[in-house]
């Protein structure tokens, strides 16, 4: 059984972090959220399987007793950071969600003060995008995208304090 409400903390990324949630596996249709094996990314030195890569955007959110729970990337873009996030996938659907993004807002805006928080959610998920709603993210925009399966629609979501 998972208890909530929980706190949540954002920590940097480290590489068994980064290795466990190589592993997780999300059921259809959040299944397209999976990544490639820790060793490839490694070996591509993609995403935060780049060292560099990892420290400056990659975080991890830890509960209390330091379980990871999640990350997200910090993406800076001119006068943005973008919300990339990943919860692991036993804690999602429980109403959490919201918890679990405020603490990303703050360490986002901690960490660029100054420039809007947004992130991009694929119109069918409904659960994220309450949780997003829930957490203080206003649907903006809407557009579609490429995805590795062809262009999808996505929603534009922009926090609002």
């Amino acid at each position: 059984m998972i208890s909530s409400p929980l706190t949540f903390y954002v920590v940097p990324m480290e590489p068994q972090h980064a290795a466990e949630i190589c592993e997780w596996s999300y059921k259809p249709p959040y299944n397209i959220y999976g990544w490639m094996s820790w060793e490839q990314m490694q070996a591509l030195g993609v995403e935060f399987g780049d060292p560099q890569l990892r420290s400056r955007q990659y975080v991890s959110v830890v509960n209390g007793q330091g379980d990871l729970c999640g990350f997200a990337q910090l993406f800076p873009m001119e006068g943005v950071v973008r919300l990339g996030v990943g919860m692991r996938p036993d804690l999602c659907g429980h109403g959490m969600g919201h918890l679990f993004m405020k603490a990303i807002v703050q360490a986002a805006r901690a960490r660029y003060p100054e420039r809007e928080i947004d992130l991009e959610v694929l119109t069918w998920n409904q659960r994220a995008i309450r949780a997003y709603q829930k957490c203080g993210f206003t649907i903006t925009d809407t557009y579609e995208r490429r995805t590795p399966t062809g262009n999808k629609p996505f929603y534009c979501m922009v926090y609002e304090e």
